[in-house]
């Protein structure tokens, strides 16, 4: 089927739109962190790549967790793995109100929210949402739900922005903790106690057949290689354009605007990757989304640095910005189908997560060394470039899972 054409029951209509919210809520929220580096850095008198590294901290936990939530999402329900992300995600936000050192920064941003995020983030949802809709409603439901997390981008870097200026970062991370807990309800309406455990595949293929698949496959592998080069992006410019707007003297309201339009730009941008991966080899998306990286960064570097050029370049990347989330998501179900897909895809969230630890961590140690940026954006710049060649050898078409017993 060329395009969606099935209509969508009531019941995948309603998963559609809680697990647009909860990404909204959780991704959202986590997008608007690089508002806090600065002021946490200077009141608790912290280096930028101290709190930056909590930051990377959070990406590695994240990803390192991500596919053990998928398998006790794909062993005893994704309601069980919800409901437990909301809570530690809001502890997390929680601990970080009251922070007066590292060690409850590494605590909050790093463990607590990066544990909280593998029971909310992409894998989980899209798993979700791919169980309820047609087959080729996936990658569009995919692209309108990730989506979501680019509305809460748009919603919480202003208003982020907004309550430290006003109550300070302390009160600021306190009202994150009370909009976090509101994905607990949430997760309740998207998996309900009488969602099926699994969905789709022979009866006679265990997880570890298909992991074991997986790992043996070349276009599988590639799929983790460049999804690291997206978590690398991803992090170290959520977490350091505030911080490059500063350093290029301009005021620290231009890296909020320019995180609001990442996320304005992006339900646009994952919502057209959605529909397009309907109708179009993934791989060629995902390249595409690689390359308009590369030229974006470029363009970057070598303009004088001003607001427009900014706002600019954050519409350009936010165009990009989550639409390779869906695009990868799809590519996984269309090799091994949307059975194990939360394990599986949260294997691949994994390396993204690997490269978002080096992008949080490499932006904050080479500014305390160098007072810049650039040595970063430069190698952004090149990681995207190779990624875009990476995507092009993966064979889009179901791979055979042989059973073990």
């Amino acid at each position: 089927m060329s395009e969606p054409a099935a209509r969508l029951s009531n019941r995948a209509l309603v998963a559609l739109v809680a697990g647009s919210l909860i990404l909204t809520i959780s991704v959202g929220l986590r997008q608007s962190f690089g508002l806090f580096v600065g002021p946490m850095s200077v009141d608790l008198g912290l280096t930028a790549g101290a709190v930056g590294f909590a930051v990377a901290m959070q990406q590695l936990v994240w990803g390192a967790s991500q596919p053990f939530a998928g398998m006790l999402a794909d062993r005893f329900g994704l309601r069980l793995v919800l409901v437990a992300g909301g809570l530690l995600y809001a502890a997390g936000l929680a601990v970080l109100a009251g922070s007066n050192g590292a060690g409850s920064l590494r605590l909050g941003f790093g463990v607590l929210i990066g544990l909280g995020l593998s029971g909310g983030g992409f894998s989980i949802i899209f798993s979700a949402v791919a169980r309820e809709v047609p087959t080729a409603w996936r990658s569009t439901a995919s692209g309108i739900a990730g989506a979501g997390g680019s509305v809460g981008q748009f919603i919480f870097a202003p208003t982020g922005q907004f309550f430290i200026e006003t109550w300070g970062w302390p009160t600021a991370l306190a009202i994150y903790a009370a909009i976090a807990l509101l994905t607990v309800p949430l997760g309740l309406v998207l998996a309900p106690a009488s969602h099926p455990v699994h969905a789709g595949g022979p009866a006679d293929v265990s997880l570890g057949d298909s992991i074991r698949t997986a790992l043996r496959t070349p276009s599988y592998q590639l799929l983790n290689a460049g999804f690291f080069v997206c978590g690398f992006h991803i992090a170290f410019v959520a977490t350091y354009l505030p911080g490059s707007a500063v350093a290029c003297g301009l005021p620290s309201v231009v890296g909020a605007q320019a995180l609001g339009i990442i996320g304005l730009a992006n339900i646009l941008g994952s919502t057209t990757a959605g529909i397009l991966g309907a109708r179009y080899p993934l791989k060629y998306l995902l390249s595409s989304i690689y390359f308009i990286r590369s030229a974006a960064i470029a363009a970057f570097l070598l303009l004088p640095k001003s607001r427009p050029l900014f706002l600019v370049f954050a519409a350009v990347l936010g165009f990009t910005w989550l639409g390779t989330v869906p695009l990868t998501s799809g590519v996984v179900a269309t090799l091994f189908g949307p059975r194990f897909l939360a394990s599986l895809f949260g294997l691949v969230f994994f390396s993204h997560q690997v490269g978002a630890f080096f992008g949080a961590w490499l932006g904050g140690f080479f500014f305390d060394r160098t007072g810049s940026y650039d040595a970063v954006w430069l190698l952004g710049l090149s990681l995207s470039f190779v990624a875009g060649l990476l995507h092009l050898p993966i064979r889009e078409r179901p791979v055979a899972v042989a059973a073990t017993g």
